[in-house]
């Protein structure tokens, strides 16, 4: 037990409040309350939102990563098909064109419109909610989209090839007496521009495309070099920057002894090309430049398919892998997969970070890691299946029919 020597002193620092103050410093002070308040609110605000991230990040990798057992066919509606005619995706519509004529079908199988001409050899292109169907070697060219006719373009000339931009604007490969001209029209068939090409001076367009805003153009021209083959790609700018280049000649590679047979947009930036042993990457929206050369050698290109962000190149495989490779590259040409499939394919699609791989009898469907999410028979033969807003819904035409299918 404490003893106190002087009482009287002892109670006086009691009333002095000398003791009050000096415990009072044992707790903490109305602005370091304030601090840790703070402090724990921070920690806690932290602590929910790291548990919002995680449950967000699981939901988002088990939807990525769901893999289908079933698919459930619904809202079946039959269609008129006939003999000769073709069929194909454009947003989420069904196109269906012949010789006699263009409609467009929704996904519930209802004719939106229809458009009637006579067409010896139709050929139809497209981009995005656009397609253009023109007669080969005949002189029109019909220009639609979803809603409706945009205009129709004749050419005057026999038509050689064709492509066809977003807005409706048609760049075309025409055949003249001496020469071969490419013209630029819009969808109501006014000349943008033309220039003319000879085996001489640049050589014959085997093949072209537009880019979706229709600013560029990208041309492959095959002609004789000292008694062997060469391509050049060229690039023509339609916009403000080629207003002040001969022809609108922006930029341009030659391949010696080499064949160029097919060119393509994949958005406004970036375009490639494949040729008898490579594929070519180029990137630019003024002046394209060269951006990644992938020599396949004496592996044979079996088919090309691509989307807006990515090119797909289909192999003859010979290893228990797969009978067929897939080699897929992004828009900035750049390898990002390998994979190998068994089946026949008609069509490979690349849709919301999906590969669709599919014939008549069957389909396949990847993830962008080449993780196998579905793989299943069709009940029926299938022409044309086109991808909808949502992963797991698509839309089958089939011979008599269009089917909404629903994987589960």
């Amino acid at each position: 037990m404490a003893e106190v020597r002087d009482f009287a002193s002892y109670a006086e620092k009691v009333n002095n409040g000398n003791y009050s103050q000096r415990s009072s410093e044992d707790e903490p002070s109305y602005k370091e309350k304030i601090r840790n308040h703070k402090l724990a609110v921070l920690f806690r605000t932290a602590g929910i939102a790291l548990v919002v991230v995680l449950l967000v990040a699981l939901i988002y990798l088990s939807w990525r990563d769901k893999e289908y057992s079933e698919a459930l066919l619904e809202n079946e509606a039959p269609i008129t098909n006939g003999l000769d005619s073709k069929v194909l995706g454009l947003g989420g519509h069904v196109i269906q064109y012949s010789k006699d004529g263009v409609s467009c079908i929704n996904p519930s199988g209802q004719v939106l419109w229809n458009q009637t001409y006579e067409m010896q050899n139709p050929i139809a292109r497209t981009c995005g909610s656009v397609v253009a169907v023109g007669d080969y070697n005949g002189h029109n060219i019909y220009v639609n989209n979803t809603s409706g006719s945009m205009g129709v373009i004749d050419t005057n000339l026999p038509i050689r090839d064709f492509c066809v931009s977003s807005q409706g604007v048609v760049a075309v490969v025409l055949d003249g007496t001496d020469v071969t001209w490419i013209y630029l029209y819009d969808a109501q068939g006014n000349t943008i521009a033309n220039f003319k090409t000879t085996m001489k001076d640049s050589g014959y367009p085997i093949d072209i495309s537009i880019s979706p805003n229709a600013e560029l153009v990208c041309v492959s021209y095959l002609y004789p070099d000292e008694g062997a083959l060469k391509t050049s790609v060229a690039f023509f700018n339609f916009g403000s920057v080629g207003q002040n280049s001969i022809d609108n000649y922006a930029s341009g590679y030659e391949y010696p002894g080499v064949v160029v047979p097919y060119v393509q947009f994949m958005n406004t930036s970036s375009c490639f090309a494949v040729s008898d042993d490579r594929v070519m990457f180029y990137t630019g929206d003024q002046k394209p430049v060269s951006q990644a050369d992938y020599f396949t050698g004496e592996e044979q290109i079996k088919s090309v398919f691509n989307s807006e962000s990515y090119v797909g190149l289909v192999f003859p495989n010979s290893t228990t892998d797969g009978a067929y490779r897939l080699q897929v590259y992004n828009d900035k040409g750049e390898s990002v997969l390998t994979t190998y499939f068994d089946m026949e394919c008609s069509e490979i699609i690349f849709n919301n970070k999906q590969i669709i791989i599919y014939n008549e009898d069957e389909c396949l469907i990847m993830d962008m890691n080449g993780h196998v999410k579905y793989h299943d028979k069709f009940e029926v033969p299938v022409r044309t299946m086109v991808p909808t807003g949502v992963r797991s819904k698509f839309t089958l035409v089939t011979a008599n029919s269009v089917v909404t299918m629903n994987l589960k």
